[in-house]
């Protein structure tokens, strides 16, 4: 489990290396951590710039910087852009993007319960109202699959989710997860991708 100041530790060193590797012509402001939030997930760690942080005067303040999430599981650190944090699914789009779980399947629990009470036909009938871009045969797969007590594969329950017409921008991991060395606190982040802030 990653402790607060481990999490502030671990962001206060992202920003700091972004800007230390930066070009002296466009290097961004210095930026310091501003608030921390405990959430299921981990720690939702807020920057801003040194100088608001100071003065707390509105021509200081970065606009449009999400926070960071330290993944509370192994100490990995994503950003999060501030238009997808706003959003209410943020959390759904995290543990699909980076811990690989499933979103749900909205028609599982009605095509069930048809199977169970009118049979496949009334199952399959239901699916393909509902899931348009299904076509007959996968239907059936699906169907056939939730009669044997099983899940549908996700190929076919992707067909049956509504597109987003705004998706949200995705989630981007900067640095983990993070090897602590034997005795302790005070691992390295491996980075897994590039940094941008």
């Amino acid at each position: 489990m990653v402790t607060r100041e481990r999490a502030v530790e671990l962001v206060e060193a992202q920003p700091a290396r972004e800007r230390q590797e930066s070009h002296p012509a466009a290097r961004p402001p210095e930026v310091a951590v501003d608030d921390v939030e405990e959430h299921a997930l981990g720690w939702l760690v807020h920057c801003q710039s040194v100088a608001y942080i100071r003065s707390r005067r509105f021509e200081d303040m970065l606009v449009g910087q999400g926070p960071y999430l330290v993944d509370r599981l192994d100490g990995s650190i994503h950003h999060i852009p501030v238009t997808t944090h706003v959003g209410e699914n943020w959390e759904a789009l995290y543990l699909e993007q980076v811990r690989g779980v499933r979103p749900p399947d909205p028609l599982l629990t009605a095509v069930r319960a048809l199977v169970d009470s009118e049979g496949t036909t009334a199952a399959m009938r239901h699916l393909r109202k509902h899931a348009p871009a299904l076509r007959p045969q996968q239907a059936k797969a699906y169907v056939t699959a939730v009669r044997d007590g099983g899940e549908p594969p996700e190929e076919l329950v992707s067909l049956t989710r509504k597109p987003d017409p705004c998706p949200p921008l995705g989630i981007e991991t900067l640095a983990g997860p993070v090897r602590e060395p034997p005795g302790g606190e005070g691992g390295v982040p491996r980075s897994s991708g590039d940094a941008h802030g």
